[in-house]
């Protein structure tokens, strides 16, 4: 397989994983989510969807940049497999959060993605240090959206 096929298909599956979540989102966005008590420094609602789509653009480039070092190298299968991990959580967020409506438990969940991310940065530096950088932007929404997370749980408690 080429590089470009591997690059398609690396950004492919990660956009994927923002639509599938997405689906719980857009779901919940004017209904459920519209309701809830929200800390000012929420941003508004259209900002996710740009901020989204770029940072599963860089997760797909970073895994690129892994998996053209080759399959037959042990660090890169296992680089790729924490990165496959972290995208399974990142989803489960976004199912928990808006389809389940629990921010409670999303706060955990997210607590969680944080540290599979912070793992996929480090397995894939082993590889390739510019695909951990990719990653960067990444862990720093999170940590916002994850104290977001917490303050819309801790606003919300009835």
């Amino acid at each position: 397989m080429n590089n470009t096929t591997k690059l398609i298909i690396s950004i492919a599956t990660c956009e994927a994983v923002g639509i599938l979540g997405s689906i719980f989102t857009a779901s919940s966005v004017d209904t459920w989510y519209s309701t809830l008590a929200r800390p000012a420094f929420a941003p508004p609602n259209w900002i996710f969807g740009p901020v989204w789509t770029t940072l599963f653009a860089l997760m797909g480039i970073a895994a690129f940049l892994v998996w053209r070092e080759g399959m037959h190298r042990r660090a890169v299968r296992v680089a790729l497999g924490v990165g496959a991990v972290h995208l399974l959580l990142n989803f489960l967020w976004s199912l928990i959060f808006f389809g389940l409506r629990n921010p409670g438990l999303a706060f955990i969940e997210i607590i969680i993605l944080w540290l599979a991310i912070l793992a996929t940065m480090i397995a894939f530096a082993r590889v390739s240090r510019a695909a951990a950088w990719l990653l960067v932007p990444y862990i720093v929404w999170v940590s916002f959206a994850a104290y977001l997370n917490y303050s819309i749980w801790i606003a919300n408690i009835v």
